[in-house]
C-alpha cells in the first residue's frame, strides 16, 4: 500500500472511530441520597460536569459575585458562545446565555431567557431549563421550583440544571463549585443529545472554569476593597 493510500485509510478509520464515539450510548448515574437541591432537581442523569475553585472572601461576598458577574468579565465567554451560536454584530438577536450583553449579570441573562431559578437556599443556587421538549408541547420554560422540575419524566424531554454551591473552607476561604447535569427521558432523545454533548463538552467545561474564575476575581476584589 502506498503512503497516500495508507494515510487515506488511517483517516477513514479515525473518522469512523470519532463517529462511533459521538454515537456511543450514554450511561445513567444516580445519587444514592440527595444532599443538595441539585440532587433533588436531577437525581438521575446521563451527562454531567463538575468544576470548583477556592476563593479568599466571605460566603456573602461570593454569593454577591455570583449574582453580579457579567459576560464581559468571563474571559472567552462571548467568543466560545459565538462559536456555538454564530451571529452577526447588530443582528438584533434577543439576549440569551449564548448571546449575552457584555455588561449585564450573566445569571440574570440566563434566567431571563430560557432558564429559571429553581431554588435559592443558603449556600446554593439552582437554575434549570428544558433543552428538548416533545414536538407540539409547550411552554418550553419549566416551572420555577425543584419538585415539578424533578417530576417531569414524560418521554421526549431533555432537562438541564446547573448549580452554584459554596461553603466556608477554612478561615477566610470559601469553596465554590458548579455542577451541570442533563437527563433525557427517552432513548431517542438520549442518543441525539449524546452526540451534541460530546461535541460541545470541551468548550462547555472551559466556559464554566472561566466563569468560576470571574466570580473569584470579583469576590476577592470586593473583599479587599471593603476590608
Amino acid at each position: 500500500m502506498t503512503p497516500f493510500l495508507l494515510l487515506g485509510a488511517s483517516l477513514l478509520v479515525i473518522a469512523g472511530l470519532a463517529g462511533l464515539a459521538l454515537l456511543w450510548p450514554a450511561k445513567s448515574s444516580r445519587v444514592a441520597a440527595p444532599q443538595t437541591r441539585l440532587d433533588a432537581a436531577i437525581p438521575e442523569w446521563q451527562f454531567a460536569e463538575l468544576h470548583a475553585t477556592r476563593i479568599r472572601a466571605s460566603a456573602a461576598r461570593v454569593e454577591a459575585a455570583i449574582d453580579a458577574v457579567t459576560a464581559g468579565e468571563i474571559r472567552g465567554f462571548r467568543l466560545l458562545t459565538w462559536i456555538r451560536n454564530p451571529r452577526l454584530p447588530g443582528s438584533g438577536q434577543k439576549p440569551s446565555i449564548l448571546a449575552p450583553p457584555a455588561d449585564r449579570p450573566i445569571l440574570a441573562v440566563a434566567t431571563g431567557a430560557g432558564f429559571v431559578e429553581l431554588c435559592r437556599v443558603p449556600g446554593e443556587i439552582v437554575i434549570g431549563t428544558l433543552v428538548v421538549v416533545p414536538e407540539g408541547v409547550g411552554p418550553r420554560a419549566p416551572e420555577a421550583s425543584v419538585e415539578p422540575f424533578a417530576a417531569l419524566t414524560a418521554p421526549g424531554y431533555a432537562k438541564a440544571a446547573m448549580n452554584f454551591l459554596w461553603a466556608e473552607d477554612g478561615v477566610g476561604w470559601v469553596r465554590l463549585s458548579t455542577s451541570t447535569r442533563v437527563v433525557a427521558t427517552s432513548p431517542g432523545v438520549r442518543r441525539r443529545f449524546a452526540a451534541y454533548w460530546r461535541l460541545i463538552y470541551p468548550g462547555s467545561a472551559l466556559l464554566r472554569r472561566t466563569w468560576l474564575a470571574a466570580i473569584r476575581r470579583r469576590a476577592e476584589r470586593d473583599e479587599q476593597r471593603v476590608g
